[in-house]
Protein backbone atom coordinates (compact mmCIF):
# COMPACT_ATOMS: atom_id res chain seq x y z
CA UNK A 1 0.00 0.00 0.00
CA UNK A 2 1.42 3.35 -1.16
CA UNK A 3 2.18 5.16 2.07
CA UNK A 4 0.56 9.52 1.94
CA UNK A 5 2.72 12.10 4.26
CA UNK A 6 0.77 14.65 5.09
CA UNK A 7 1.41 17.94 3.85
CA UNK A 8 3.67 20.02 6.38
CA UNK A 9 1.00 22.82 7.67
CA UNK A 10 -1.21 19.32 8.82
CA UNK A 11 2.13 18.03 10.28
CA UNK A 12 2.28 20.94 12.65
CA UNK A 13 -1.12 21.09 12.94
CA UNK A 14 -1.14 17.88 14.16
CA UNK A 15 1.70 18.78 16.86
CA UNK A 16 -0.53 22.06 17.96
CA UNK A 17 -3.57 19.96 18.88
CA UNK A 18 -1.93 17.02 20.38
CA UNK A 19 -2.16 16.27 24.18
CA UNK A 20 1.36 17.27 24.18
CA UNK A 21 3.75 19.83 22.48
CA UNK A 22 6.43 18.63 19.75
CA UNK A 23 10.01 17.29 20.84
CA UNK A 24 12.89 18.86 19.97
CA UNK A 25 13.65 15.81 18.17
CA UNK A 26 10.12 15.60 16.34
CA UNK A 27 10.61 19.40 15.06
CA UNK A 28 14.24 18.34 14.15
CA UNK A 29 12.90 15.32 12.03
CA UNK A 30 10.64 18.23 10.14
CA UNK A 31 13.13 20.29 9.67
CA UNK A 32 15.34 17.94 8.15
CA UNK A 33 12.48 16.38 6.25
CA UNK A 34 12.26 20.31 4.57
CA UNK A 35 14.69 22.21 4.79
CA UNK A 36 12.78 24.54 2.44
CA UNK A 37 10.89 25.81 5.87
CA UNK A 38 14.00 27.38 7.30
CA UNK A 39 15.25 28.86 4.02
CA UNK A 40 12.04 30.67 3.04
CA UNK A 41 12.25 31.81 6.92
CA UNK A 42 15.76 33.23 6.36
CA UNK A 43 14.64 34.78 2.70
CA UNK A 44 11.86 36.63 4.47
CA UNK A 45 13.66 38.04 7.61
CA UNK A 46 17.50 38.24 6.99
CA UNK A 47 18.50 41.02 8.28
CA UNK A 48 16.83 38.88 11.76
CA UNK A 49 18.34 36.28 10.72
CA UNK A 50 21.85 37.55 10.78
CA UNK A 51 21.57 39.56 13.90
CA UNK A 52 20.47 36.15 15.19
CA UNK A 53 23.86 34.55 13.92
CA UNK A 54 26.01 37.22 14.65
CA UNK A 55 25.23 37.51 18.44
CA UNK A 56 24.68 33.95 18.78
CA UNK A 57 28.93 33.72 17.66
CA UNK A 58 29.51 36.23 19.76
CA UNK A 59 28.49 34.66 22.59
CA UNK A 60 30.42 31.76 21.73
CA UNK A 61 33.13 33.89 21.14
CA UNK A 62 32.78 35.03 24.82
CA UNK A 63 32.55 31.52 26.10
CA UNK A 64 35.35 30.35 24.45
CA UNK A 65 37.60 33.49 25.50
CA UNK A 66 36.45 32.41 29.45
CA UNK A 67 36.88 29.06 29.20
CA UNK A 68 40.60 30.13 27.85
CA UNK A 69 41.15 32.49 30.61
CA UNK A 70 39.98 30.19 33.41
CA UNK A 71 42.23 27.42 31.86
CA UNK A 72 45.49 29.35 31.59
CA UNK A 73 44.56 31.17 35.00
CA UNK A 74 44.77 27.41 36.53
CA UNK A 75 47.86 25.85 34.27
CA UNK A 76 49.44 29.15 35.69
CA UNK A 77 49.11 28.25 39.03
CA UNK A 78 50.58 24.92 39.04
CA UNK A 79 53.59 26.17 36.98
CA UNK A 80 54.11 28.45 40.36
CA UNK A 81 54.43 25.07 42.02
CA UNK A 82 56.17 23.58 39.23
CA UNK A 83 58.28 26.16 36.91
CA UNK A 84 59.50 25.38 33.82
CA UNK A 85 63.03 25.49 33.57
CA UNK A 86 64.60 26.77 30.02
CA UNK A 87 68.26 25.92 29.88
CA UNK A 88 70.01 29.19 29.49
CA UNK A 89 74.03 29.08 28.04
CA UNK A 90 76.77 31.47 29.26
CA UNK A 91 76.96 32.58 26.42
CA UNK A 92 73.74 33.86 25.66
CA UNK A 93 73.04 37.70 24.93
CA UNK A 94 71.26 38.92 28.20
CA UNK A 95 69.15 42.39 28.47
CA UNK A 96 68.84 43.84 32.32
CA UNK A 97 71.13 43.05 35.21
CA UNK A 98 72.44 39.72 35.04
CA UNK A 99 72.17 38.83 38.14
CA UNK A 100 68.78 40.04 38.55
CA UNK A 101 66.44 37.39 40.51
CA UNK A 102 63.79 37.35 37.59
CA UNK A 103 64.68 35.52 34.33
CA UNK A 104 62.11 36.25 31.18
CA UNK A 105 62.95 34.11 28.35
CA UNK A 106 61.38 35.24 25.60
CA UNK A 107 60.44 33.01 22.28
CA UNK A 108 60.59 35.51 19.60
CA UNK A 109 59.85 36.00 15.80
CA UNK A 110 61.89 38.88 14.00
CA UNK A 111 59.29 39.24 11.74
CA UNK A 112 56.17 39.03 13.81
CA UNK A 113 54.09 42.03 14.28
CA UNK A 114 52.95 40.94 17.70
CA UNK A 115 56.87 40.15 18.87
CA UNK A 116 57.49 43.66 18.09
CA UNK A 117 54.60 44.32 20.76
CA UNK A 118 56.20 42.27 22.67
CA UNK A 119 59.44 43.91 22.23
CA UNK A 120 57.95 47.25 23.32
CA UNK A 121 56.72 45.36 26.74
CA UNK A 122 60.19 43.59 27.35
CA UNK A 123 61.65 47.77 26.85
CA UNK A 124 59.52 48.98 29.14
CA UNK A 125 60.22 46.32 31.83
CA UNK A 126 63.76 47.07 31.67
CA UNK A 127 63.16 50.60 32.44
CA UNK A 128 60.46 49.62 35.73
CA UNK A 129 62.93 46.69 36.91
CA UNK A 130 66.29 47.98 36.20
CA UNK A 131 67.85 45.54 38.77
CA UNK A 132 65.35 43.19 39.14
CA UNK A 133 64.80 41.81 35.61
CA UNK A 134 66.96 40.06 33.02
CA UNK A 135 65.59 39.12 29.56
CA UNK A 136 66.85 36.26 27.35
CA UNK A 137 66.41 36.19 24.01
CA UNK A 138 65.16 33.03 22.23
CA UNK A 139 64.95 32.10 19.00
CA UNK A 140 61.25 30.69 17.64
CA UNK A 141 60.78 31.99 13.76
CA UNK A 142 57.83 30.60 12.01
CA UNK A 143 59.06 30.62 8.65
CA UNK A 144 55.62 29.76 6.91
CA UNK A 145 54.59 33.21 7.53
CA UNK A 146 57.44 34.89 7.77
CA UNK A 147 60.14 33.79 5.31
CA UNK A 148 62.53 35.95 6.60
CA UNK A 149 62.32 35.34 9.80
CA UNK A 150 65.29 32.46 10.01
CA UNK A 151 67.73 34.42 8.25
CA UNK A 152 67.67 37.53 10.31
CA UNK A 153 67.26 35.06 13.57
CA UNK A 154 70.75 33.58 12.17
CA UNK A 155 72.12 37.42 11.61
CA UNK A 156 71.60 37.98 15.37
CA UNK A 157 72.59 34.80 16.70
CA UNK A 158 75.85 35.31 14.65
CA UNK A 159 76.23 38.68 16.29
CA UNK A 160 75.34 37.21 19.68
CA UNK A 161 78.23 34.21 19.62
CA UNK A 162 80.73 36.74 17.75
CA UNK A 163 80.38 39.95 19.22
CA UNK A 164 78.01 39.46 22.24
CA UNK A 165 78.24 43.11 23.52
CA UNK A 166 76.48 44.25 20.38
CA UNK A 167 74.15 41.71 20.01
CA UNK A 168 71.24 43.85 22.08
CA UNK A 169 72.21 46.46 19.61
CA UNK A 170 71.60 44.14 16.52
CA UNK A 171 68.29 43.18 18.36
CA UNK A 172 66.72 46.21 18.62
CA UNK A 173 67.57 47.47 15.24
CA UNK A 174 65.87 44.11 13.24
CA UNK A 175 62.68 45.00 15.43
CA UNK A 176 62.77 49.10 15.15
CA UNK A 177 62.74 48.45 11.28
CA UNK A 178 60.72 45.03 10.66
CA UNK A 179 59.36 46.49 7.81
CA UNK A 180 63.03 47.19 5.94
CA UNK A 181 63.28 43.47 6.90
CA UNK A 182 59.69 42.33 5.27
CA UNK A 183 60.46 44.35 2.12
CA UNK A 184 64.21 43.72 1.70
CA UNK A 185 65.28 40.46 3.93
CA UNK A 186 68.84 39.77 3.69
CA UNK A 187 70.09 42.92 1.90
CA UNK A 188 68.54 44.78 5.18
CA UNK A 189 70.51 42.66 7.49
CA UNK A 190 73.36 43.14 5.67
CA UNK A 191 73.33 47.25 5.64
CA UNK A 192 72.27 46.70 9.07
CA UNK A 193 75.95 45.05 9.82
CA UNK A 194 77.51 47.33 8.14
CA UNK A 195 75.84 50.25 9.70
CA UNK A 196 76.32 49.04 12.89
CA UNK A 197 79.81 48.72 12.56
CA UNK A 198 79.77 44.68 12.94
CA UNK A 199 82.47 42.10 12.38
CA UNK A 200 80.43 39.27 10.78
CA UNK A 201 80.89 37.43 8.20
CA UNK A 202 78.69 34.38 5.84
CA UNK A 203 80.43 32.27 7.07
CA UNK A 204 79.50 32.92 10.71
CA UNK A 205 75.87 33.79 9.62
CA UNK A 206 75.69 30.11 8.11
CA UNK A 207 77.87 28.24 11.17
CA UNK A 208 76.58 24.99 12.59
CA UNK A 209 76.84 26.59 15.59
CA UNK A 210 74.05 29.19 14.83
CA UNK A 211 71.91 26.73 13.33
CA UNK A 212 72.37 24.56 16.20
CA UNK A 213 71.62 27.25 18.57
CA UNK A 214 68.11 28.53 16.66
CA UNK A 215 67.46 24.29 16.47
CA UNK A 216 67.63 24.21 20.44
CA UNK A 217 65.79 27.20 21.06
CA UNK A 218 62.93 25.55 18.49
CA UNK A 219 62.68 22.59 20.31
CA UNK A 220 62.51 24.12 23.80
CA UNK A 221 59.61 26.53 22.71
CA UNK A 222 57.78 23.30 21.29
CA UNK A 223 58.32 21.44 24.44
CA UNK A 224 56.78 24.09 26.90
CA UNK A 225 53.75 23.96 24.49
CA UNK A 226 54.28 27.15 22.83
CA UNK A 227 52.64 27.07 18.79
CA UNK A 228 52.63 30.39 17.97
CA UNK A 229 54.89 33.78 19.04
CA UNK A 230 55.42 35.17 20.73
CA UNK A 231 56.26 32.97 24.13
CA UNK A 232 57.73 33.89 27.60
CA UNK A 233 58.83 32.55 30.51
CA UNK A 234 58.79 34.72 33.79
CA UNK A 235 60.83 32.76 36.53
CA UNK A 236 59.41 29.63 34.67
CA UNK A 237 55.43 30.67 34.23
CA UNK A 238 54.47 30.75 30.47
CA UNK A 239 52.40 33.69 29.23
CA UNK A 240 51.29 32.70 25.53
CA UNK A 241 50.98 35.67 23.55
CA UNK A 242 51.62 39.71 23.05
CA UNK A 243 50.56 40.48 26.62
CA UNK A 244 50.08 43.80 28.09
CA UNK A 245 52.74 44.84 30.70
CA UNK A 246 50.20 44.80 33.64
CA UNK A 247 50.42 40.88 33.12
CA UNK A 248 54.14 40.34 33.33
CA UNK A 249 53.99 42.94 36.33
CA UNK A 250 51.47 40.53 38.45
CA UNK A 251 53.90 37.70 37.94
CA UNK A 252 56.79 39.62 38.55
CA UNK A 253 55.63 41.37 41.75
CA UNK A 254 54.22 37.91 42.87
CA UNK A 255 57.71 36.33 42.15
CA UNK A 256 59.39 39.05 44.18
CA UNK A 257 57.79 39.08 47.14
CA UNK A 258 58.36 35.30 46.82
CA UNK A 259 54.76 33.79 47.09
Amino acid sequence: MKKFSLPIGLTLLAFAISACAPSATQLKKVMEDNPDIMFSVIEKNPDKFMKVVNEAAQKARQVEEQRFQEDEIKAREEEYKNPKKPVIGDTRAIKGNKSAPITIVEYSDFQCPYCTRGYTTMKKLIEEYPDKVKIVFKEAPIVRIHPNAMIAAQYYEAVAIKQPAKANEMHDYIFDHQQDLTEKGEAFLKAAVKKLGLKITDKDVQSDEVKKRIEEDQKEFEKFGFSGTPGYLVNGISLKGAYPLEEFKKIIERQLKGS
